[in-house]
């Protein structure tokens, strides 16, 4: 099962996948350009990784310092994002006049189901409610001069594209398997796969709730692999995980973002 949250005639929707577009949860069949697509979930924390594919960490090692130029660091590089930087398919991101390198990060995001507190890793994936796809933007002149993601580079009003669709878990096998990919104008950029992620979501959860508590509806994005490009005011950005979804991201500059 897969469902979409959806802006329609003034309501919000849940809706699923239909032949003609979208079947809403009254039964209403609307075209998918008739909606404003909303990110599938409102998530409570929202944790990114950083860093956590190894050849990516080979791309970005001139910033990088210690076992983290590798991609060997024992303890995951994990920081918050607030709501705000949450944008849905088809939505746009800002890309600031000012900025000299941005680019996308395509990531598995995992959605928690239920409490989590000191969990193994044996038991973790049995807290995992599914998966959306998400483009964690970044702006590499924004950064420190090592590796720590600031506000301005992870907390920007829509610099995360999120969804389309939240697919149960119960519909991905294996969640370690997924290719990844993202095109820039019709053009393959980026590509990876989950087999390569450094920290695995069993260690990821289990790190995690060994000091704090996940609650249902947290979101964890997973790190993105290598191939990152810069992107420019017109592009669509376009990510794709196999057996997740497919989420288009268009990126305008001040003058449309602030209207």
């Amino acid at each position: 099962m897969r469902h979409a949250r959806v802006a329609h005639a003034g309501a919000i929707h849940r809706a699923t996948p239909h032949g003609q577009g979208l079947r809403l949860a009254d039964g209403r069949i609307v075209a998918e350009d008739a909606v404003v697509w909303l990110p599938p979930l409102e998530p409570g924390t929202i944790i990114a990784l950083g860093i956590n594919y190894a050849e990516h960490a080979k791309e970005l090692a001139k910033e990088l310092s210690g076992k983290e130029k590798t991609g060997t660091s024992d303890e995951p590089l994990a920081f918050l994002k607030g709501p705000n930087a949450l944008v849905g398919h088809r939505g746009m991101t800002r890309r600031p006049a000012d900025a000299g390198f941005m680019h996308y990060e395509c990531e598995l995001a995992v959605i928690v189901g239920r409490t989590a507190k000191k969990v193994r890793a044996a038991d973790a994936m049995a807290f995992v409610a599914g998966y959306t796809v998400a483009n964690d933007y970044a702006i590499r002149d924004y950064l420190e001069n090592w590796y720590r993601p600031n506000l301005r580079v992870k907390n920007r009003d829509g610099c995360t594209a999120l969804g389309p669709w939240w697919v149960d878990a119960a519909e991905v096998p294996d969640a370690h398997t997924l290719g990844l990919r993202t095109f820039v104008n019709g053009e393959l950029k980026q590509q990876g796969n989950t087999c390569d992620l450094v920290h695995d979501i069993p260690t990821l959860i289990e790190y995690l709730s060994s000091f704090m508590t996940l609650a249902p509806g947290d979101l964890i994005l997973t790190g993105t692999p290598e191939g990152v490009v810069n992107v420019e005011v017109g592009d669509e950005v376009v990510c794709e995980i196999d057996g997740i979804g497919r989420l288009v991201n268009t990126i305008v500059g001040d003058d449309v973002y602030s209207r």
